[in-house]
C-alpha cells in the first residue's frame, strides 16, 4: 500500500511560479519512476514530466524550459517547479509513481489526489 500526498497548487498570475510536491509513504524499496500528469475538464490526462530511476527526465513539449522535475530520494518526494506560468497551464495536476514495495514482489502504480493550478491572465 502506498499513500501519496500532494501540495503546492494554487492561484498565480501569468508569469508567476509554483512548486508542486508529492510525498510517498509506505513500504517502498525503490522507484521506477515518479512524475506529474495534468488534466483539464473533458480532456485526457497528459504527461507533464517524469523522472526515472536513473535520473533521466522527460517533459511535455509545451513545458520544456519552464518546468523542472526533481526528487528527494531520502524523503520519497518528487517536485515540479513551474516557472513562467501561462493561462493554458491551468489544469488539475496529478502525481504519479511507479515503484516496488519491500520484498520486491509487488509493483505498484499509483496516483495522487490531484491539486488545482490556476493561472490568471
Amino acid at each position: 500500500q502506498v499513500q501519496l500526498v500532494e501540495s503546492g497548487g494554487g492561484l498565480v498570475q501569468t508569469g508567476g511560479s509554483l512548486r508542486l510536491s508529492c510525498a510517498a509513504s509506505g513500504n517502498i524499496v525503490r522507484f521506477n519512476a515518479m512524475g506529474w500528469y495534468r488534466q483539464a475538464p473533458g480532456k485526457q490526462r497528459e504527461l507533464v514530466a517524469m523522472i526515472y530511476s536513473g535520473g533521466n527526465t522527460n517533459y511535455e513539449d509545451s513545458v520544456k524550459g519552464r518546468f523542472t522535475i526533481s526528487r528527494d530520494n531520502a524523503k520519497n518526494t518528487v517536485y515540479l517547479q513551474m516557472n513562467s506560468l501561462k493561462p493554458e497551464d491551468t489544469e488539475v495536476y496529478y502525481c504519479y509513481v511507479d515503484l516496488w514495495l519491500i520484498g520486491g514482489s509487488q509493483r505498484v502504480r499509483s496516483w495522487g489526489q490531484g491539486t488545482q493550478v490556476t493561472v490568471s491572465s
